[in-house]
């Protein structure tokens, strides 16, 4: 008689083999930019043998970069990875711009040289030198990166209202400011979080929350940090979620440093607050560490009273099937809105509503934050980072 034998495959394991694919996904993608920005240097400038070899072993280095980082970090060479970091990310910031800009002109260039077989006229006066195809882009990438490490800094303040019955008549102008995807870590510092923080303190906010991605990868020593937002002092609290960088992080000490800044963490929990529920749940991400906490989407909310308010925290901007018409409002974040413009145009493709607000079925609403700080690379473009107020207005029946 033949016995079934149920293997079991331990989580870290397959949380490691993810890992690995995911690295060799990263190093292809980003090996091949690399490559396509050297043919395109080589074809301009004609680099030789001797010229060619320093500048394969700069792109080889920056290529590894974030893993050159992180080992740094595990020597506890700070100094190091924080200069590491700000170039190797900095220097990726600008490769996309230059990858996105160099595909247009190579585009422009195929259509000429189409037109000109099709009209059998002279048409090149129209063309574009290899040289002017490199450094039309080169420049470009220098100008827009410039512009956007800038932008990255001019924190939006972004304002809508939502109206309902089930706002309390008492909590009429009740204000909600949001924060998201701050990712403190080696590039997103003190400066940066005292800009998040003046402008959210300026909003006197009623309730401050955060939609995850509050740290980054990189966590170590980040003293004195977080008691910059023991400052703020909303009348009915700080509330947190996690994002999918707090478990890259590592969950424990992403938790810590989130409740040393003053919030509450909800885990597949919810508050109630001003008449109102806030309503908070662990990012998909955690599933694959088995780390999800609390109960889910579906649970939390179904069990709560229908005639009340209820504000979904959720990171991704999903609205679960399971969760429809059983909130009022989810806020989330994650996408950035790209960042960097035209990976605007990706995350769209992968989340229809990829920033700003949309109004779902059942009269519930979906409001996507561009997010207050940056991830990588310290640039933005055509994606400015934001703080979000919203305003509960009481709708008479």
């Amino acid at each position: 008689m033949a016995t079934a034998i149920t293997l079991s495959i331990p989580m870290y394991i397959i949380v490691k083999l993810r890992m690995r694919i995911f690295l060799v996904v990263f190093f292809l993608i980003y090996g091949s930019l690399h490559l396509y920005a050297f043919l395109k240097a080589k074809a301009a400038l004609s680099i030789s043998l001797k010229t060619g070899i320093p500048v394969i072993i700069f792109m080889a280095v920056m290529t590894s970069a974030p893993v050159i980082v992180r080992y740094l970090e595990g020597l506890n060479m700070e100094l190091l990875a924080r200069i590491m970091s700000y170039t190797g990310y900095v220097w990726m910031g600008l490769l996309i711009l230059f990858f996105a800009s160099a595909v247009c002109v190579d585009i422009y260039r195929r259509l000429v040289y189409l037109l000109n077989l099709i009209v059998h006229a002279d048409l090149s006066g129209l063309s574009l030198s290899a040289k002017a195809s490199f450094f039309i882009p080169l420049m470009f990438s220098l100008i827009a990166g410039c512009y956007g490490f800038f932008e990255a800094r001019d924190i939006q303040v972004e304002h809508f209202s939502v109206k309902s019955s089930r706002v309390p008549a008492e909590s009429d102008g009740l204000k909600i400011v949001q924060i998201s995807d701050v990712h403190v870590g080696l590039i997103v510092r003190e400066d940066r979080l005292r800009k998040i923080a003046e402008k959210v303190n300026a909003e006197s906010p009623d309730i401050l929350v955060s939609t995850g991605d509050f740290v980054d990868g990189q966590i170590n020593r980040l003293n004195g940090l977080a008691e910059i937002f023991l400052q703020i002092k909303p009348a009915y609290g700080k509330y947190a979620i996690t994002g999918n960088h707090e478990y890259y992080a590592g969950l424990e000490q992403a938790l810590e440093f989130t409740r040393k800044a003053g919030f509450t963490m909800l885990r597949g929990e919810a508050v109630e607050v001003a008449g109102i529920y806030i309503a908070g749940v662990d990012d998909s991400t955690g599933k694959q560490f088995g780390m999800l906490n609390g109960k889910s989407e579906s649970e939390l909310l179904s069990g709560l009273d229908h005639n009340k308010f209820k504000i979904l925290l959720k990171h991704r901007p999903v609205a679960s099937n399971d969760g429809a018409g059983l909130f009022d409002l989810q806020l989330s974040g994650h996408t950035h809105k790209g960042q960097i413009f035209p990976f605007s145009l990706v995350t769209k493709l992968y989340y229809p509503k990829h920033a700003g607000l949309l109004d779902l079925k059942n009269g519930s609403h979906l409001y996507v934050s561009r997010g207050s700080g940056t991830w990588g690379s310290p640039i933005r473009f055509l994606s400015p980072p934001e703080v979000t107020v919203i305003e509960l207005r009481h709708a008479k029946t």
